[in-house]
């Protein structure tokens, strides 16, 4: 499996700030209820799924819209002929979040891009910006995660308004990189990663762009109204260096107790809405 290392190394070189365990880390932590932040694997729903008694549906007739739990965005579910997915890229601005009730619960959601994880669920590579809400406050953390490790925290600050932009790069199956820019206040981050064991390297088949209902310890968080995130200059690179939008991807849709809560608008190959409901 050939994998490009140009991006890789010239993020290596280029001198932005390494992550690190962000200050406050423990504190966000403690209010999430001491438990650990992860994103999972893509969880698509199918037509015989019921959720409370709910008949889940499968799709609204359009055939590149499929539902899922916790996934909203676009993905694209194969790899190109000539070759594996090794970079994944787009810019988006922070939203500011608004709980959907008074219960001072925490409610959350977060946009990222990512290798795999779809079609391919032993690994995902990704970064992105965590939105929140608890007891009448709003935080945001910026992140980085392996899955099936836990996400950590970059030492980054984030606000609602910030213009972002994320990427991830695979050198091999099992390295890479992580990168954020908030080109709102001209900070960057930037750290390598390594696949958490031999049965968690990538295999590039997949790549995306997403708003995601993560988890928090074994449960998904309560999903925040995130009004809407859009992506642009969404970008997928090859292992023989091709370039690759949006276009012909599969289309996701997060829905829950029958009732779709984030749909998705294609505006360009490069750009596109998820928007909450």
């Amino acid at each position: 499996m050939k994998f490009t290392t140009t991006a890789l190394t010239a993020a290596m070189l280029a001198g932005s700030s390494l992550a690190a365990p962000r200050a406050g880390l423990a504190e966000r932590l403690e209010k999430r209820g001491a438990l650990p932040r992860q994103s999972l694997p893509l969880n698509k729903i199918d037509n015989t799924a019921e959720e409370n008694g709910v008949l889940l549906k499968e799709n609204s007739g359009d055939s590149n819209i499929e539902y899922s739990k916790n996934w909203g965005g676009v993905v694209r579910e194969k790899p190109p002929a000539s070759g594996t997915y090794t970079a994944v890229s787009a810019t988006f601005t922070v939203p500011s979040p608004t709980p959907t009730d008074n219960s001072g619960e925490m409610q959350a959601a977060s946009a990222w891009v990512g290798i795999d994880g779809d079609t391919y669920t032993a690994a995902i590579l990704q970064t992105g910006v965590d939105f929140w809400t608890q007891n009448g406050t709003v935080s945001f953390d910026a992140w980085y995660e392996w899955y099936p490790n836990n996400a950590n925290n970059f030492d980054l600050d984030v606000s609602a308004g910030d213009v972002i932009f994320a990427k991830v790069e695979s050198s091999s199956p099992s390295q890479g990189v992580a990168i954020i820019e908030n080109q709102s206040s001209g900070q960057s981050v930037t750290t390598t990663l390594s696949a958490p064991s031999t049965t968690a390297t990538l295999a590039g088949q997949n790549v995306e762009w997403i708003v995601e209902d993560f988890n928090s310890g074994t449960s998904m968080v309560a999903l925040v109204n995130f009004d809407k995130v859009t992506f642009s200059g969404a970008q997928a690179k090859s292992s023989e260096d091709e370039d690759f939008g949006v276009n012909d991807s599969a289309i996701l849709e997060i829905q829950q107790n029958g009732k779709v809560l984030a749909e998705v608008n294609i505006q360009s190959d490069t750009e596109f809405d998820v928007t909450y409901q």
